[in-house]
């Protein structure tokens, strides 16, 4: 990316500005897959093809699931706070271009990394694993989601004759996807009612046993630490009842609202 002499000052930030693009874009790479692949068409979990036990127990692939997702989150918040670091190059020449390319070939690593390392290499699931053609369905998403849309974030990096693609609604719109994207992933597939629920460091077995009866939980498995547990809550709209005695983080809530219910809990 080519910047005047006078813009030099500008140089850390816009670097700022490209590492928050592909964070953010890498992130919604997670965020898709598992929205897409693990809760709209169940078509696999994170470990589906891992066969040595526990791993084939349908808890532990959850759990597997929502550590993930944790990953992403902190993916995520990384990229936003780059974001924060690199907002005064908004104005500059191609900053708002390099943030969106950067984006498009942060979204599109994620997927060439994973269809490389999960499926090829280490083989812990693949895209379909209802195909008869399992291979076809790994190339077709590598190739449409991972080479295709990196090769576009990498053309309107080096487009810079264009001009400029949105400025500030370009970022906030980023932004604005990772928001509603990160929530949503956290969600679990239809059907679904075990919740992983990890309890902070210190929660008292009466603070824990609290929790699962303010949410009509039946216990399903325990940690010998007791800091995580499974259980089966028929109404999943009372999970978030969980942060207010003592979880840190309930797999099948979004995460915004059973941490802000905690810190109501906190200072009520």
């Amino acid at each position: 990316m080519t910047v005047r002499q006078s813009d030099a000052h500008a140089i850390p930030a816009l670097r700022a500005l490209g590492w928050a693009g592909f964070l953010l874009g890498f992130a919604l790479g997670g965020f898709f897959d598992g929205i897409l692949l693990h809760q709209i068409l169940q078509w696999h979990h994170l470990l589906s093809l891992v066969t040595r036990p526990p791993f084939q127990d349908i808890r532990v692939q959850i759990l597997a699931d929502g550590l993930f997702h944790l990953l992403m989150y902190a993916i995520a918040l990384a990229g936003l706070w780059k974001l924060w670091k690199g907002r005064h190059s908004f104005g500059a020449p191609g900053g708002d271009r390099l943030l969106l390319a950067n984006a498009a070939i942060g979204f599109g690593a994620w997927h060439m990394i994973d269809g490389v390392l999960s499926h090829w290499v280490l083989g812990i699931h693949r895209i379909r694993l209802d195909s008869d053609n399992v291979l076809f369905w790994d190339v077709l998403w590598f190739v449409v989601f991972g080479v295709a849309v990196a090769a576009l974030g990498w053309w309107l990096r080096r487009d810079t004759d264009s001009g400029a693609l949105g400025g500030k609604a370009g970022a906030a719109a980023l932004v604005l996807a990772v928001l509603v994207g990160a929530p949503v992933a956290a969600l679990p597939p239809p059907g679904v009612n075990t919740v992983m629920v990890f309890f902070k460091p210190g929660t008292t077995p009466n603070q824990v046993f609290a929790g699962i009866e303010a949410v009509d939980g039946r216990i399903l498995w325990s940690a010998p630490s007791g800091d995580v547990w499974a259980l089966d809550v028929a109404d999943q709209n009372k999970t978030p009842l969980l942060y207010r005695h003592g979880a840190f983080l309930v797999s099948n809530s979004m995460l915004a609202v059973g941490c802000l219910a905690w810190t109501s809990a906190k200072g009520s």
